[in-house]
């Protein structure tokens, strides 16, 4: 992980008002950490609707809990039926979405939580975007990539059938497009049985030092 840093106020066109001001608190992020024995970060599931995100997601914090790992995990549907409940699905909502997620899961790093999601969150500018949010390796992308007819033949919530109907538009990988991780953290084949992908995100997560062995 990388080397704590001082909180620097936001610049100055990113300030509503001249008199919200940044304030620095007692306790910090690193301080958290030791008390949880455990660095904190975000991973970040992306992929296609079906392609397994909110159930690996769900999976691996069942896990991490188990093994003392102090987490959260943001799902996308669950999100919009309160933080998000009053946008929309056009473009510029789907980035409003994902912009504020991205903000919630910093201030949840800084709690010193392992944050999971899972957002199809189509677009590799907006992720680019909660990344740099970040310090540098707080932010772990997880590509679950699952062939669209693997996806489609799950279809867990009809979206799919109501998208090829014409009842559903600006659907992700039938009428709007997916844009795929070129160089995602961590690449998953979510044709795969659930456990096999737990097990290879554990080992991925500990031999590289992000959690401990």
């Amino acid at each position: 992980m990388s080397q704590d840093k001082t909180p620097v106020s936001p610049v100055a066109s990113d300030i509503v008002s001249p008199d919200i001001v940044w304030h620095s608190h007692a306790l910090d992020r690193k301080q958290r950490e030791t008390a949880n024995g455990h660095p904190a970060f975000v991973i970040w599931f992306t992929g296609l609707s079906g392609s397994g995100k909110s159930t690996l997601a769900g999976a691996l914090e069942q896990t991490l809990f188990l093994q003392g790992i102090k987490t959260y995990l943001l799902d996308g549907d669950n999100v919009r039926h309160g933080l998000c409940s009053d946008l929309g699905f056009s473009e510029a909502d789907r980035r409003e979405n994902i912009r504020r997620v991205g903000e919630v899961s910093k201030l949840m790093v800084d709690a010193g939580l392992v944050v999971l999601t899972a957002f199809i969150s189509p677009n590799r500018a907006e992720r680019q975007k909660v990344r740099e949010l970040m310090q540098a390796g707080q932010f772990i992308e997880v590509y679950v990539d699952t062939p669209l007819e693997v996806c489609e033949a799950r279809d867990p919530k009809g979206l799919y059938k109501k998208a090829r109907a014409g009842e559903l538009r600006n659907f992700t990988g039938i009428d709007a497009v997916y844009e795929a991780p070129e160089q995602p953290d961590i690449y998953l084949d979510g044709s795969q049985p659930v456990e096999t992908l737990i097990e290879k995100l554990l080992f991925i997560l500990k031999s590289d030092g992000i959690l401990p062995a």
